[in-house]
């Protein structure tokens, strides 16, 4: 059986919460919002994995935590992303670049990457720059507005990371579906 699969940081309920919010300030933007219970950062998107990749994974996961302290996020802005694309593709939340959850992204990724049985597949190479999607733009729509609606709000939201989460996602039409199959402690 093959599971989609991710690695990821959840949230505190509070932060979800104020996240989640923000939907009923644009009501006139035609977009999908995210459900709450779903909002969280990507440290790594494994693709599909075999039963025996998944648990390869898990434990390769925790010999990652093993070598990580807690982390402390902070939540700056909402705005359109990805940056300089029109019409936007999504609403979400930019956070401030952190040393830490750089470390943990590049560990993890360098490590999962190097176990033999993901040699097929493609590790991106792009420097990471984390984002919290909160609703998907129907780009269409957006572009028969007649005006454009700003989304761009200054925010200051802090939390601390202790776990990191190893989660499958089942593409349904409502929208995804994540089971968290292990939570994983940060030393």
């Amino acid at each position: 059986m093959l599971h989609r699969v991710f690695i990821a940081i959840n949230f505190p309920e509070d932060i979800k919460e104020k996240l989640f919010n923000f939907s009923n300030r644009y009501p006139n933007l035609p977009a999908r919002w995210v459900k709450k219970e779903n909002i969280h950062i990507t440290l790594s998107f494994l693709g599909n994995l075999d039963d025996d990749q998944l648990v390869e994974t898990i434990e390769t996961v925790k010999e990652v935590a093993a070598r990580h302290n807690p982390i402390s996020i902070k939540l700056n802005k909402i705005c359109y992303g990805p940056p300089k694309k029109f019409p936007p593709r999504m609403v979400w939340v930019e956070g401030e670049e952190d040393n830490d959850l750089s470390r943990l992204h590049t560990d993890l990724e360098d490590t999962l990457f190097n176990l033999s049985s993901y040699q097929y597949k493609i590790k991106e190479n792009r420097i990471f720059s984390f984002h919290i999607t909160l609703a998907r733009i129907r780009s269409f729509e957006f572009r028969q507005l007649g005006e454009n609606i700003e989304v761009n709000e200054d925010l200051n939201l802090n939390f601390e990371v202790d776990a990191i989460q190893v989660v499958e996602s089942q593409l349904k039409k409502t929208g995804p579906k994540y089971t968290l199959l292990e939570s994983i402690s940060l030393i």
